[in-house]
């Protein structure tokens, strides 16, 4: 009989969306198959301590912060492993396999991917330079300004330029007509991000970008539908799934549109004329590719009211698996449940080591 393989779940996380993740992992825990896998809960808290735990009701109730043993991964390759304290003493526990369900800085930015790679232990998702660039919002769009793909006009303004905030403000101006929006570089679930109407808001958005990271992205406003696609695989072997709609209760998909107001919705296979819902399968596919995209992500897209042209939005390389998350009800409506979706993404960590 094949033995399971030992899978670290690893959540939480020091970023804005630690709370988000902690959900996400909930759901891929009870949709591992125990039969297959042996799976091994590690958290980190918003301080960055990392916690063994033995349950995923430890999570919900947020009890493993309290309770949980602390353990760390090792960076070393020869040992493939979970450093423990237990009882004072030091036990290494073999890893086969990791699954890092972590949202935003530290998690989806490439830094604990840079760790994984060094331990020499098989994960799932992106690796580090897929990670890294489609965190960052700014280098997201140059490298599909190179595709031919429409996206948002935008301007790029390092945190430093905001000790002059009169040049920043007259060079967005120029640039770009209000409303305008307002997003921190590096920042998943809407944290940090704002619409601004006028100078004065544009100002307000600024400092509030500014709390989240070291540059800011200005782009002009899309009226348009908000589709996301789903995808799946590597290389040529990519998939995309269907498309999906957000239907925000509020100005735009802000964090708490997206997690506490029950007035948004999504639709899946939205009413979209054939040739478009192909178009943003395709171009998901695209950027996946070209950003190195390894395993999973989700991208996001604008259909323009005026013209019905696609807009690129972003791109998430580590997308939530809430109940409420577009990422696995996009596949599901394809026909994978979410136990063989997440059966499959540890196939393929598995399959990039061999």
């Amino acid at each position: 009989m094949k033995e399971k393989l030992t899978v670290v779940i690893l959540f939480g996380g020091q970023s804005s969306e630690h709370d988000v993740s902690c959900k996400s992992a909930v759901t891929i825990i009870n949709s591992l198959n125990t039969d297959k896998y042996n799976p091994v809960l590690i958290g980190i808290t918003k301080e960055g301590r990392w916690l063994l735990t033995g349950f995923a009701d430890q999570i919900t109730d947020g009890t493993w912060r309290i309770s949980g043993t602390p353990a760390i991964l090792s960076p070393d390759a020869c040992d493939q492993c979970v450093l423990i304290w237990d009882s004072g003493q030091i036990r290494k526990l073999p890893v086969d396999v990791i699954f890092p369900v972590l949202h935003g800085m530290y998690g989806e930015d490439g830094t604990v991917q840079g760790l994984f790679e060094l331990s020499q232990i098989p994960y799932v998702g992106c690796g580090v330079l897929a990670s890294a660039v489609s965190m960052d919002k700014l280098y997201t769009k140059i490298i599909v300004d190179t595709l031919g793909i429409r996206q948002a006009r935008y301007v790029g303004i390092p945190v430093s330029d905001l000790k002059d905030m009169d040049t920043v403000v007259s060079n967005v101006e120029a640039e770009l007509a209000y409303p305008v929006f307002v997003k921190p570089s590096k920042s998943g679930s809407s944290q940090g991000v704002s619409k601004a109407a006028d100078q004065k808001e544009l100002i307000q958005a600024l400092n509030l970008a500014a709390k989240h990271d070291s540059k800011i992205l200005v782009e002009e406003t899309i009226a348009g539908r908000e589709i996301e696609c789903a995808v799946l695989g590597y290389g040529s072997t990519t998939q995309a799934s269907g498309v999906g709609e957000i239907l925000a209760a509020e100005a735009f998909y802000s964090y708490d549109a997206k997690y506490n107001n029950p007035q948004s919705q999504t639709v899946i296979s939205p009413d979209l004329p054939s040739q478009t819902t192909a178009k943003l399968q395709e171009y998901a596919v695209r950027i996946f590719q070209a950003v190195d995209g390894f395993g999973l992500s989700r991208v996001d897209f604008f259909v323009e009211h005026s013209t019905g042209e696609i807009v690129f939005n972003e791109i998430n390389t580590l997308p939530g698996f809430t109940s409420i998350s577009m990422y696995p009800m996009l596949f599901r409506a394809c026909g994978l449940d979410t136990d063989q979706l997440v059966d499959e993404l540890i196939a393929l960590a598995m399959e990039r080591r061999k």
